[in-house]
């Protein structure tokens, strides 16, 4: 029973929409101190939709961040997108995450084309602010908001934490009164093998080029703790479309992947608490991307 004077408690679900590569992964990471979602420079990093859960005292945000929406090109596309705008129906509060430093284009406005027909609030979230003067940052706002009435405009940076806080503030008195969902130390429901088979895939994305990054998928094949010893043992297959990829994934004598197996270890390590022992290797499955059996296998349900 609540006494009187105590603030109720506020909970919700928060969906991250907007274009590739705008930043919504790094936004999220940063809300919740951990990394739950991958980052790479590279355009469609997140495949599926990551829930992050950001705590307090008073309240419980359960962040979606979504695959950017774009124009498909194969199976696994078209699900990226199903998934980010299948969100907007779902949540209590949209953030219409944009690079501040980019022009606004036609990918904005065909998302900002989504609003009209919410029922829910939309904020504006103006990311990258670190690397616009103020006269640039009220050019860029007046741009974008020509293209909705939104709820709130918010300037953040998501990599230096500049605005975050304000922006939580924001977001929670928006939300509605409800129950805390998850316990108060947890920040995703996503299980261990996703976000193993994540810290392995971005490894790729930060080490290769060109077609190599959307062309791989990761499965997580195995994860054992051995008996008496603080170390788990993790077998994982890194799928590809061609030889020819698989060539460059190996490298030459072996280089690539065992560079890809390092880094990845250490983020897997960080995220496990103790030692890891991890396998790598590399597989064919050719044009995998439009297969739908192949999709359901990686956990892209339709």
């Amino acid at each position: 029973m609540m006494m009187s004077g105590e603030k109720a408690f506020k909970s919700g679900l928060v969906a991250l929409v907007g274009r590739p590569n705008v930043g919504k992964s790094t936004l999220l990471n940063q809300f919740i101190g951990e990394k739950v979602a991958i980052t790479a420079t590279k355009p469609q990093t997140t495949r599926n939709r990551i829930t992050g859960i950001y705590t307090t005292e008073e309240a419980q945000i359960i962040f979606l961040d979504t695959p950017g929406i774009h124009k498909p090109k194969h199976k696994l596309g078209q699900h990226m997108v199903r998934m980010a705008e299948s969100a907007l129906e779902e949540v209590d509060l949209v953030l219409f995450v944009v690079d501040s430093t980019a022009p606004l284009g036609g990918g904005d406005r065909y998302i900002a084309g989504h609003f009209p027909s919410l029922k829910t609030p939309v904020f504006l979230v103006l990311n990258k602010i670190d690397l616009l003067s103020p006269a640039e940052l009220a050019r860029v706002e007046a741009e974008y908001s020509t293209l909705y009435s939104f709820a709130e405009v918010i300037s953040v940076s998501a990599v230096t934490g500049e605005n975050l806080a304000f922006l939580a503030d924001q977001i929670i008195s928006y939300l509605p009164e409800g129950p805390q969902y998850y316990p108060p130390d947890m920040v995703t429901d996503q299980p261990e093998r996703f976000i193993v088979a994540e810290l392995i895939r971005e490894k790729v994305l930060h080490l290769t080029r060109e077609e190599i990054p959307h062309s791989i998928a990761v499965e997580v094949e195995e994860m054992k703790e051995r008996e008496g010893k603080n170390l788990i043992l993790v077998r994982a297959n890194i799928y590809v479309e061609r030889d020819s990829q698989k060539g460059i994934i190996i490298g030459r004598g072996g280089h690539m992947l065992k560079e890809i197996g390092q880094l990845a270890r250490a983020d897997i390590e960080r995220l496990l608490g103790c030692q890891v022992y991890l396998e790598l290797w590399v597989k064919v499955r050719k044009d995998w991307r439009d297969s739908l059996e192949a999709l359901r296998s990686f956990g892209y349900d339709e």
